[in-house]
């Protein structure tokens, strides 16, 4: 979608350390990045270096932008383009920032801010995993096909979006979130501590005995490859403990909206040693007061980064279903499946290509 648009937006990848600023035509993007320092606890800053990263990208155009579309990280009135609540990257807009308006009335163009979980898992319904897999069950003469994606982004904490039937869906506070659902292992603390980078490292040093080891998850990766020195069982039992405790929200998450689940970022490079662990989680089974056995997730979920896995996912258990009381036969598919997958696109540019599509999907609808 939008692979030919001529359109140019331009984006912002807003990070606590740096802005990142750019500019997209046809998902690509036609400008080398600009970074600047955030400045993020000082506002006047912030709002000038913003300024005058998107006067830089504009200068280096040869048309006029059609909105600045970008993800800010942390609660937002969306819609109206208002940051504000608990920050932790950006301090200074903890009392509510008008930052849309703001944009706007500087530049005269349309502004777009999302959630930047919400613009990773609009990006691949879009241009990654979705299509993906949905070419990939037509190319296996597979007659299934999925219209809703779970995206999670892994990171300085732990990023949801949720696209159902194609469109983004924000809620009706701008606040579709899961990393508030409770710690499997921890019931009074929310899930984000224990499925971020920072549960990685506080786990691998408490099984160490090293709480100020340095490490980060790249370097704790390495030591559970053999690839540095190191307790490589306690690294894998980090990654491993990230896994099941993310696996557990996600099993919420997914009962509820049945569809794909994708996950992006850094820490992905780590999936041979989380994987498992969400995939258990995911198959894991729950009982009722009676006794009976029943799956946790309804659906059953598939690893599609394994090939065998996902030709018995494109499979599935389709056999010919007779009409009662006729000669007519139809097609019958029995199995309830989903399956999660690791992202192509990358967790920045899925969330751009997200901000790029919101964008022009909302100037589309503006004009109809």
């Amino acid at each position: 979608m939008y692979d030919n648009d001529k359109r140019v937006v331009i984006t912002l990848d807003a990070g606590g350390t740096n802005l990142v600023f750019g500019a997209m035509q046809g998902n690509r993007f036609i400008v080398d990045p600009i970074t600047m320092p955030s400045n993020a606890a000082d506002l006047d800053k912030c709002l000038a270096t913003m300024t005058t990263g998107f006067r830089q990208v504009i200068d280096r155009l040869k048309e006029k932008p059609a909105a600045i579309s970008f993800a800010f990280p942390g609660p937002a009135d969306y819609p109206r383009g208002i940051i504000g609540g608990f920050l932790p990257n950006f301090p200074s807009f903890r009392e509510g920032v008008a930052l849309g308006p703001y944009l706007e009335a500087t530049f005269g163009i349309p502004v777009f801010i999302n959630n930047d979980g919400d613009l990773f898992a609009y990006g691949e319904a879009l241009g990654g995993a979705l299509p993906e897999v949905n070419a990939r069950l037509e190319a296996a003469g597979s007659p299934k096909r999925y219209r809703n994606l779970v995206g999670y982004t892994f990171g300085t904490g732990l990023g949801i979006g949720i696209v159902v039937n194609g469109e983004l869906n924000r809620g009706d506070n701008s606040c579709v979130e899961t990393f508030c659902l409770k710690h499997k292992k921890m019931p009074d603390i929310i899930v984000e501590d224990g499925a971020a980078i920072r549960a990685v490292k506080r786990v691998y040093g408490e099984l160490t005995n090293n709480p100020d080891h340095g490490l980060e998850p790249k370097d704790i990766c390495d030591i559970a490859d053999g690839k540095r020195p190191g307790d490589a069982e306690a690294a894998r039992r980090a990654f491993a403990e990230m896994g099941e405790v993310a696996g557990d929200a996600m099993a919420t998450a997914v009962t509820l909206i049945d569809g794909l689940i994708v996950i992006g970022g850094g820490i992905t490079g780590a999936r041979k040693w989380f994987m498992p662990a969400i995939l258990r989680e995911l198959r894991s089974k729950m009982r009722q007061i009676g006794g009976n056995e029943l799956d946790r997730v309804q659906m059953k979920v598939y690893d599609l980064d394994d090939e065998a896995e996902f030709a018995a996912f494109a499979r599935g258990e389709r056999r010919a279903l007779k009409v009662y009381g006729t000669d007519r036969t139809v097609d019958y598919d029995p199995q309830k499946r989903i399956g999660i997958l690791v992202s192509k696109l990358g967790a920045s540019r899925a969330i751009s290509v997200g901000a790029y599509a919101f964008a022009l999907s909302q100037l589309d609808t503006k004009n109809e």
